[in-house]
């Protein structure tokens, strides 16, 4: 197991005791694990994004802190936030992330996630220049969530 591995376990034991909320300094989980905090924002960023559903706060300085919180929405809004979370532009992983985090939640279920990953992949999207995929994608991506939101 890695250092960001055994990172990530530690904090996803600190949210599953906290509730699903954790307040934590960069510096000392630096300190803690022996690494830099640059590991540190690396854990947070791929491991406890939005499209995982969760929700980062930062504040840097001296007392800074970084506040993590897993979403516990119902389906509806967890969609919306899905929604909000995708932004102008989105890459397959990224996509395939986001279905995961919604399968998982119950708020999709497992033929539509087939569904929307076959219309989201880049061979769908061959027809495109590659410099627009992630931006279709995201336009793809979003009407099919508020689809669902409508249902």
């Amino acid at each position: 197991m890695g250092i960001s591995d055994v990172i990530a376990c530690f904090i996803n034991d600190i949210l599953e005791s906290e509730q699903g909320c954790a307040e934590l300094k960069r510096a000392e989980l630096a300190q803690r694990f022996k690494c830099v905090p640059s590991q540190i924002n690396y854990v947070i960023s791929t491991r406890f994004s939005p499209e995982h559903g969760y929700i980062v706060e930062s504040r840097r300085g001296g007392g800074g802190y970084i506040r993590i919180s897993r979403v516990q929405l119902g389906c509806r809004q967890l969609l919306m936030h899905a929604v909000n979370a995708v932004g102008d532009e989105i890459d397959p992983n990224t996509a395939r992330a986001f279905l995961s985090n919604l399968l998982a939640a119950e708020a999709v279920d497992e033929k539509s996630v087939h569904l929307m990953s076959a219309a989201l992949g880049d061979n769908t999207l061959r027809c495109l220049p590659p410099k627009y995929r992630d931006m279709a994608r995201a336009c793809i991506f979003k009407q099919m969530l508020l689809n669902f939101v409508r249902e």
